[in-house]
């Protein structure tokens, strides 16, 4: 798993917001992305505090990309952005809900969704 860059933090995440977070090892806590006025969920990545200071001021969903090990923001290379409507932190400050206006494909498969690919089968009770 690639770390985040060590290049010079920049992030102005509001502090009382940086304390709440339960980060994993490399920085980084998942966000799930849901459809604001449906509640379908989308997709499901990665941030770190500055993928989170971008996505609280400028609107549009920000991840750090383990693969590339660089910021993406939905959209910007395929059109398919997520605009922010609402963000907020699980009881335990390790995952992070974004609610959205999905506009076009949430998943890289061109599917609306990243949650699509069939349900498991639930044998117990």
């Amino acid at each position: 798993m690639s770390a985040t860059p060590a290049a010079p933090n920049t992030t102005e995440l509001d502090p009382a917001i940086a304390a709440r977070l339960k980060r994993d090892a490399d920085g980084l806590v998942p966000a799930v992305a849901q459809q604001y006025d449906t509640g379908e969920v989308l997709m499901m990545g990665w941030m770190d505090d500055e993928a989170l200071h971008r996505t609280l001021t400028t609107g549009r969903c920000t991840y750090w990309s383990r693969s590339r090990s660089e910021y993406w923001v939905k959209g910007d290379t395929s059109g398919h952005v997520q605009l922010v409507k609402s963000v907020a932190l699980d009881c335990d400050g390790d995952t992070v809900l974004v609610r959205v206006d999905q506009l076009g494909a949430a998943c890289h498969t061109g599917d609306r969704t990243c949650f699509d690919a069939g349900t498991l089968p639930v044998t117990g009770g």
